[in-house]
């Protein structure tokens, strides 16, 4: 079976599972119809959620039917716009609509070192392929048509890509990268606690001055590899189970989703079977950590808020709902004691039932109100007034 078609059938069992009460972008139907073989094996059932929240259904008796010639009817004659003086526009169509029917093909007709921004228009569809982003191509923007109904899936681990580092679907290396309205899939099978090399990658960003509104991360372990450089995470929806969030980024994280597909645990079990970061700060004089504010956490399992990958491991929590998902304990410092005098564990006016305090690990702090404001505030925290303000204009 061609890895194409393998890739696709955990998507396939999702949305075949909630076809009885949902209804589906018909985009999204009709690649899953041409991807998929005519045997069905036993993949995990690990997108639950994507699922067209926009459909477009009319039931009017009194409407007209009617038969499109061409299904590039729907595009205006002008799309997409001629180039000016500081913004170019590439459109990504798998039909064949646009220019390009991958992203891969588009990022490769960025110019090298471009000034200009080059915003990659990918309509609605699931766009098989591993898509690179290298060093040489900074300025790009991925537009999208709406998590739910635009993605861009692949299923390496780090066993099939020689290292979890290299098994991101899509993997950003250029500084100043934008996504919009977009999902990033890794679509490997589920792993188990302590499975060896099972670790699959959705998005790898590693370039510096990155910004992320409205856009969908689905894996298992290690689903975000928030790599290193300055991010802003805005309205996204981030799932996973084991370290799903994890690297060395200095990232501010506000109104996101974040839900655990960790197995199911017994009530009254003492079981952990997921943590949602694993943040990857070195030494003290390394500048990075993680910022989540007005967020909120739910699903399955019994995880974690962040286990010290690093010793230096710098994660904060404020004004965010917590499911009693989360352990009581709160953080795990790796099972290494001698993190505990080095890791900045914090939370900070979060409610919900996990969010109870009073059995934390020792190490993990309640912060008042004047350890947590460097947390609060992402202009100071990525220092956003010397980038990010720009990205609100395209």
């Amino acid at each position: 079976m061609s890895s194409t078609k393998l890739i696709s059938l955990s998507i396939v069992f999702a949305l075949l599972a909630a076809l009885t009460s949902t209804n589906f972008h018909i985009l999204f139907l009709n690649h899953l119809v041409q991807f998929t073989p005519p045997t069905l094996s036993s993949i995990p059932l690990i997108f639950p959620i994507l699922i067209s929240r926009h459909g477009h259904h009319h039931h009017h008796t009194n409407e007209k039917k009617t038969t499109k010639t061409n299904i590039c009817d729907d595009f205006p004659p002008d799309f997409p716009p001629p180039d000016t003086n500081t913004t170019s526009v590439f459109c990504v169509d798998s039909n064949g609509c646009c220019n390009f029917t991958t992203v891969q093909a588009a990022v490769d007709a960025v110019g090298v070192m471009s000034p200009k921004r080059t915003i990659i228009w990918i309509n609605n569809g699931i766009y098989f392929e591993k898509v690179i982003v290298p060093k040489t191509k900074p300025n790009i923007t991925f537009q999208g048509q709406g998590y739910t109904s635009t993605a861009i899936v692949w299923n390496d681990t780090a066993n099939s890509s020689h290292g979890t580092f290299y098994s991101g679907s899509v993997q950003v290396f250029a500084a100043n990268f934008i996504a919009k309205n977009i999902s990033f899939m890794n679509v490997a099978p589920i792993p188990g606690p302590g499975v060896v090399g099972a670790q699959a990658v959705a998005l790898r960003i590693a370039g510096d001055e990155a910004a992320f509104w409205g856009c969908g991360f689905f894996g298992a372990q290690d689903t975000l590899h928030d790599d290193r450089g300055r991010h802003y995470f805005k309205e996204c929806y981030i799932q996973g189970s084991i370290d799903f969030i994890f690297g060395n980024g200095k990232s501010f994280y506000e109104n996101c989703h974040i839900t655990s597909i960790a197995s199911l645990v017994a009530p009254g079990a003492k079981v952990i079977n997921g943590a949602v970061t694993a943040q990857g700060r070195a030494s003290k004089e390394e500048n990075s950590g993680f910022a989540f504010v007005n967020c909120s956490i739910g699903g399955s399992g019994r995880i974690w808020l962040g286990r010290a990958w690093r010793p230096f491991s710098t994660v904060v929590f404020s004004y965010t709902t917590m499911s009693d998902i989360i352990a009581s304990e709160g953080w795990n410092d790796f099972n290494d004691p001698l993190r505990d005098q080095s890791i900045f564990y914090g939370e900070y006016n979060c409610t919900g039932d996990g969010a109870n305090t009073t059995l934390r690990a020792p190490y993990a702090q309640r912060l008042n109100d004047t350890q947590a404001s460097p947390f609060l505030n992402y202009v100071s925290f990525i220092d956003a007034d010397q980038w990010l303000q720009s990205y609100t204009s395209n």
